[in-house]
């Protein structure tokens, strides 16, 4: 389950890590980043599951999964990252001069933004509460009614 040398080159270029930025993150530090993110394989296998004879529950590697990552969210967290490094800086004039030096910052979460924003879809599994009433004698409760006087 690693990610491969062509994910981590598709990461350092969504995130704008080529050149002389590219000291800033390692490849096995990117790998992390891109690993942190699995999704369903082509055949809808998941990347673990769980084993429930044991408390508390471990995870266990599937080795049926091919390992698919969602490289969207990797670029999205080096983004937020990346901002959070600037959050602290702040425009002012000095010498005639305006330095905004605060859109660096709006910048770089302007592309999380973005990259969130393509990341691949999740799934919840919704439970109806309360359960439906299959007692016909016993009238359906719906909560938005009013009241009676």
């Amino acid at each position: 389950m690693a990610a491969t040398a062509a994910q981590v080159l598709q990461v350092r270029r969504m995130t704008g890590l080529t050149g002389t930025a590219e000291t800033e993150y390692t490849d096995s530090q990117l790998e992390t980043y891109i690993e942190a993110h699995p999704l369903l394989d082509e055949l809808g296998e998941e990347a673990y599951s769980w084993d429930t004879s044991t408390d508390p529950p471990a995870q266990e590697a599937n080795d049926a999964w091919i390992p698919t990552y969602d490289l969207n969210a990797a670029a999205a967290d080096i983004w937020q990252e990346r901002a959070s490094v600037l959050a602290a800086r702040f425009d002012f004039s000095a010498d005639g001069g305006n330095y905004s030096r605060s859109q660096a910052y709006q910048q770089y979460m302007t592309q999380a933004r973005y990259y969130n924003a393509r990341r691949s879809a999740r799934v919840a599994q919704s439970i109806q509460w309360p359960p439906e009433n299959t007692n016909a004698t016993v009238p359906d409760w719906v909560g938005n009614l009013p009241e009676a006087d």
